[in-house]
């Protein structure tokens, strides 16, 4: 990956292990947001940081993660911010290049929702961050993106915001030519992958994506 990537677990379902470990191998910096560092423990990693409210660790927890080298930010339990956002916010002004979350997808709804709402933190704007599971990963388009991945993968594009204008897209079965996408309608939904790496690009408004690497498709 390129320079300086951080890897933040967030504190829900972690579907596939050993593809974040892989991840894990090439980041340079590892955040656990909150209940996350369960995650980063299992995976025997070493975490950078620990942020929340800590509601969801123990105490000896947070010694392990002290002994490891991590700092500590812990935040009142009667806060704005989910543990997820501060983790956010603190990898941002660190300068990164991208930033990856896992254990953000599944679950409680309002949590999953709320996660993939972050990317569109203003403080992120000019990053490349991702929410990626093993299985899925999920992406805001703002003005450009390439999809790495196989023949048959599933990609879908979700309008953020109330409409999308200027999409077009190449390497998708049902390809879009400057066209537009109002955020009620479903016309994005299931498209596939035709070669090994697919284009979106858009002229105004934000979009979801959301690419399912093979064998994972809904």
């Amino acid at each position: 990956m390129s320079d300086h990537t951080i890897l933040i677990f967030a504190n829900g379902d972690l579907h596939d292990p050993a593809a974040i470990k892989r991840l894990a191998a090439q980041a340079d910096m590892i955040i656990a947001a909150d209940g996350g560092l369960v995650h980063i423990q299992a995976l025997a990693l070493r975490p950078s940081l620990l942020i929340g409210d800590l509601d969801s660790v123990t105490s000896e927890q947070v010694l392990w993660a002290k002994a490891q080298g991590a700092d500590v930010h812990r935040f009142p339990k009667e806060k704005d911010e989910t543990d997820l956002e501060l983790a956010l916010l603190a990898a941002a002004k660190t300068n990164p290049v991208r930033i990856i979350v896992t254990a953000a997808l599944g679950g409680r709804l309002d949590q999953t929702l709320s996660n993939i709402f972050l990317l569109n933190l203003p403080e992120l704007a000019n990053l490349d961050v991702r929410i990626d599971d093993g299985h899925e990963e999920v992406i805001l388009v703002r003005e450009s993106l390439q999809i790495a991945g196989m023949p048959g993968e599933m990609v879908s594009l979700l309008p953020l915001s109330p409409i999308v204008r200027g999409i077009t897209t190449s390497g998708l079965e049902y390809p879009l030519m400057d066209e537009s996408m109002v955020f009620y309608h479903s016309r994005g939904i299931s498209n596939s992958m035709i070669a090994n790496a697919a284009q979106v690009e858009i002229q105004s408004g934000i979009l979801i994506c959301i690419h399912a690497r093979k064998g994972q498709s809904r």
